[in-house]
């Protein structure tokens, strides 16, 4: 199970903090990512960290701006987004993901949530 919260509407410039708390007992051995979807759009991947948290990469439209961390003892992932942008406005879900690939593990999702960038 997959629950997404930090969700919010926030002005351009502002900042977020998301997380995902993550059930079962393989967290810690698997690669997580940030994806965002809005309506109309596929879902695009936004970030991924390796399992051991050593290894990060980014869409290219973030970087600089989103970082992404996990808790391993709180089978947690977070996202830190900054200097927020409008085309940031998305709902984000969390899932476990091949990190090479950027692919998800399993096509099964969270309830996801919601963010909202204001000009």
């Amino acid at each position: 199970q997959l629950v997404e919260s930090g969700g919010g509407l926030v002005q351009t410039g502002g900042s977020l903090r998301l997380s995902c708390v993550v059930s079962g007992r393989t967290f810690s051995t698997s690669a997580m990512g940030w994806f965002r979807q809005t309506p109309g759009k596929e879902r695009e991947f936004v970030a991924a960290i390796s399992a051991s948290g050593t290894g990060t990469n980014y869409v290219d439209s973030v970087k600089g701006r989103f970082t992404i961390s996990r808790d391993n003892a709180k089978n947690t992932v977070y996202l830190q987004m900054n200097s927020l942008k409008p085309e940031d406005t998305a709902v984000y879900y969390c899932n476990a993901v091949y990190y090479f690939t950027k692919r998800p593990v399993k096509d099964s999702w969270g309830q996801g949530t919601q963010v909202t960038v204001s000009s």
